[in-house]
């Protein structure tokens, strides 16, 4: 049998090795604290890591023979200010206490959790570069024997190459979760590249969007969550990207999620990641889009859909800001924004017990309402001159606009599908016309051209065009037009270039319009 010295200079070798062959946290800290245990002749060892916001330790890391005490202890929280650990942390010095439960520092809560009792232990601070960062422990010597002041030696001398390699692993763990995050990230906008909307800003001059603007802005300027209620396809993506836009976190990435796409266990691990085994397909360890979002926005579209399970780890989230990847057991606080969009009624959802009530309450601190395009057919004309201009720079085509009988079915139509509807029709318009076409009624789709006005009904166009004075059809195109460049110069920030290729004109004919409407 070895003598202790010669044991202790295994141990020495043993531990110099785990130290140059892993960086891996997870593998080398419980290696390191059982080797420290076995020469120890110790029952258990644990290191206990320094949460300085909260002024606490905690147990990342436990090695012990009573089954299920890891697990048990990871939820646990021990204070600085009433434990032998947290007077290590604030003395800075390593203790040996031969009968625990007579020291007033004790903390009993770890004994009440796991049913051990603590009768010997020694503890030595991990001391970094940036300052003591938590304590390594073992608790009682097998046999009942004391732990004696060379054991303690021994331990303090190890304590600082463990801080050394924890702080090590700690950098190279940062690393790793920003190159995870990055992919997460990447992944997201890649997706989000494929389905975006295909318009950069959003369109609207009457009130309902008046209205929708003012509240937008408001939004912007709180860290206050926001819900977006609307039908499907009314835009509800395009303003929570201008509330992250336009918000003091535009800086941060915007990281959006269709909770109707996934699964209950895959949403899970799209938001808040997994470990390395959780499942099977969990081959590494996978950052969720709440820590990849971090100082940013996430953006939580169909949250209606979202499964009972996940409501509740939400709400975690909003109340705690934390986060617990699938397959972990200890939260990760994340800084992220959270704005929603449902086209449920989420308050008759509440009611009928399918979703969380004090989800909803949380969600819906800011509710923005957005009209149907029928609520707002005076922005119809807008967004389809902007439709077939985007269109037509795809398709490669010159398009010369539309023409009042095409408007005027546009008008009459009641775009279930809204925004997202008039855009494909668009598209589908562009599509069938030839070079230098206008879009006539005959480019657009049967069920479109089935919105026909009554014999000596007047034109919705006109109507719309003219707010409704009444004016004769040449004046009302007038106005519409005026109208409808001031808009897409707004969108070009005012630059000629950009809006006259917008408009599918030369620089110098939008000049000729701009100079007769009064625009310059």
């Amino acid at each position: 049998m070895a003598t202790p010295r010669a044991s202790q200079l295994v141990l020495l070798y043993e531990l110099g090795c785990a130290f140059a062959g892993r960086i891996e946290l997870d593998e080398l800290v419980p290696l390191v604290i059982g080797k420290c245990r076995d020469v120890l002749d110790a029952e258990g060892g644990s290191v206990l890591l320094l949460d300085e916001a909260r002024g606490e330790l905690f147990f990342p890391y436990v090695v012990a023979e009573s089954t299920g005490a890891a697990e048990r202890l990871s939820s646990l929280r021990v204070p600085l200010d009433g434990s032998i650990a947290g007077a290590v942390v604030t003395s800075g010095t390593p203790l040996r206490v031969d009968d625990a439960t007579r020291d007033p520092r004790f903390y009993g809560g770890a004994d009440r959790l796991t049913g051990v009792r603590t009768q010997t232990l020694l503890a030595a601070p991990l001391r970094a570069r940036r300052g003591i960062i938590g304590v390594i422990e073992v608790v009682n010597r097998r046999g009942g024997a004391s732990f004696d002041d060379q054991d303690l030696a021994l331990l303090d001398a190890l304590a600082g190459s463990v801080a050394i390699a924890l702080e090590n692993a700690r950098l190279y763990e940062r690393v790793k979760a920003s190159e995870e995050k990055l992919r997460t990230e990447v992944g997201v906008l890649r997706r989000d590249l494929a389905r975006r909307d295909r318009f950069a800003e959003i369109v609207g001059t009457g009130p309902a969007m008046s209205e929708v603007f003012r509240l937008m802005e408001s939004a912007a300027a709180s860290p206050i969550a926001v819900l977006i209620e609307g039908e499907t396809g009314t835009g509800k993506e395009l303003v929570a990207r201008a509330v992250h836009r336009e918000s003091p976190r535009s800086d941060g990435p915007f990281l959006a999620v269709n909770c109707a796409a996934f699964q209950d266990t895959l949403l899970e691990s799209e938001l808040f990641g997994h470990r390395r085994g959780a499942f099977t397909g969990a081959t590494s360890d996978r950052r969720g889009l709440f820590e990849a979002a971090e100082k940013g926005t996430v953006f939580l579209d169909e949250v209606g859909e979202m499964p009972a399970s996940m409501q509740a780890k939400l709400l975690r989230v909003l109340e705690q800001g934390e986060v617990i990847p699938v397959g972990d057991t200890r939260p990760r606080r994340v800084d992220v924004r959270i704005v929603s969009a449902t086209n449920r009624d989420l308050r008759t959802e509440v009611a009928e017990r399918r979703f969380r009530e004090d989800l909803y309450y949380r969600l819906s601190a800011f509710p923005i309402q957005l009209p149907p395009l029928r609520a707002r057919r005076e922005d119809v004309p807008l967004l389809a001159q902007a439709f077939v201009a985007g269109a037509a720079e795809r398709h490669g085509k010159r398009i010369a606009g539309l023409d009042p009988a095409a408007l005027d079915h546009l008008l009459r139509f009641d775009w279930p599908g809204n925004v997202r509807e008039l855009r494909n029709e668009m598209e589908r318009a562009v599509a069938l016309a030839h070079e230098g076409d206008t879009i006539a009624a005959t480019h657009l789709s049967e069920r479109a051209r089935a919105a026909s006005p009554q014999a000596g009904e007047p034109s919705a166009f006109a109507s719309a065009a003219t707010d409704r004075t009444g004016l004769p059809l040449l004046e009302a195109r007038d106005r519409f037009e005026a109208r409808y460049i001031a808009e897409v110069l707004r969108q070009q920030n005012g630059n000629v270039s950009h809006a006259a290729k917008a408009l599918g004109l030369s620089r110098v004919m939008l000049q000729r319009k701009m100079k007769a409407f009064g625009l310059r």
